[in-house]
């Protein structure tokens, strides 16, 4: 088990700076940074002005070199402007110039300055992300519990009628997307021409989140998920029911629910364990359309702030966020499947 975590720890790593490095250099491509440029010093600025205005704050180094800025491998830039004041990448972090730091990157804790929220990338990220750890915490504490209740309750007796009725809702939800589902809940369930029992605003939930002004935007995460997984739980369940095993204990007297419970449950969640897991990097995409529909300012919402004003910086937070995220949880997967597995530990 070292040996492979190990191994798949080097990947991870090798992984994360492939994907970061590409994000890198595609936000930060010349028009990326000329319209950076102006939108920071002046929108009329001529090309020779954003030449020069790229060149002193450090963004016309080899992008190799500022990569490695921005891990905090390579010394940040520094700069002496025209009345004598010293400026940098680490400069400007130290209350005196000569105290300044030479590295100051993701190693050392500093995520950059964001552009939009004019404000540590750090401190904002913290925050945004608490907010969707919260949503995505409650999103699996409905999707999973209904999700494998609803597969096991079809698989149970493959070609029932309530195989046929649970097996017709999952796919329904699953083909509907955030974006409509959404909607349709606004409208039914939280607009005056609808029922009106939520509030179709999740920004108060920020605050405090309650019944009412939350479980729109979770309902409306959960609902996609709930589908996908009870069709994976069904199909295992619905393949372990037949197995040899299951057989002989019915030749053996025991009832349906003691064999359903203490020999099939638990060898048909193997494989819907790795699809729940795999959830994870799935709801940092949801989340993108469900916080901007109901106004829920988490991670979601500030990646649409950061693509859409040309926040360099705070993009890059966002792709080591989502890349960590969908590393760690496979990680977690395979090695949570090898202990379900006695097949695969023994190997």
């Amino acid at each position: 088990m070292l040996k492979f975590l190990l191994r798949r720890g080097g990947t991870m790593l090798l992984t994360a700076l492939c994907l970061t490095f590409v994000v890198f250099f595609l936000t930060n491509l010349p028009p990326n940074l000329e319209k950076l440029a102006k939108s920071e010093a002046s929108v009329r600025m001529s090309d020779a002005d954003v030449a020069s205005w790229i060149e002193r704050n450090g963004y016309g180094r080899p992008i190799l070199v500022r990569y490695g800025e921005w891990l905090g491998v390579v010394p940040g830039w520094t700069n002496t402007e025209a009345d004598g004041r010293l400026r940098g990448r680490c400069v400007d972090r130290a209350p005196v110039p000569a105290e300044a730091p030479a590295y100051c990157g993701l190693l050392q804790g500093y995520w950059g300055f964001s552009t939009f929220f004019k404000a540590p990338v750090g401190d904002k990220l913290g925050y945004h992300l608490g907010l969707t750890g919260i949503l995505m915490f409650w999103v699996m504490m409905l999707m999973v519990p209904a999700s494998l209740l609803i597969g096991v309750l079809a698989g149970m007796r493959e070609g029932s009628r309530t195989d046929r009725v649970l097996s017709t809702f999952s796919i329904t939800t699953t083909a509907t997307p955030e974006y409509v589902s959404g909607v349709v809940f606004i409208v039914f369930l939280a607009s005056p021409a609808g029922f009106q029992l939520f509030k179709g605003s999740a920004a108060s939930a920020m605050d405090g989140p309650t019944f009412e002004n939350f479980f729109l935007p979770v309902l409306t995460i959960a609902l996609y998920g709930i589908g996908y997984i009870a069709r994976m739980t069904r199909a295992s369940m619905t393949e372990v029911m037949t197995a040899q095993y299951i057989r002989t204990a019915r030749l053996k007297g025991l009832s349906f629910g003691a064999i359903v419970l203490r020999h099939a449950l638990r060898n048909a969640l193997i494989a819907p364990f790795t699809v729940i897991m795999l959830q994870f990097p799935w709801l940092l995409n949801g989340v993108v359309i469900v916080e901007t529909l109901f106004n829920y300012k988490g991670f979601g919402w500030t990646l649409v702030q950061a693509a859409g004003n040309n926040d360099i910086e705070l993009l890059l937070a966002c792709s080591v966020v989502a890349v960590f995220v969908v590393l760690v949880t496979q990680l977690i997967s395979d090695v949570g499947y090898v202990f379900l597995n006695p097949r695969i530990r023994i190997a």
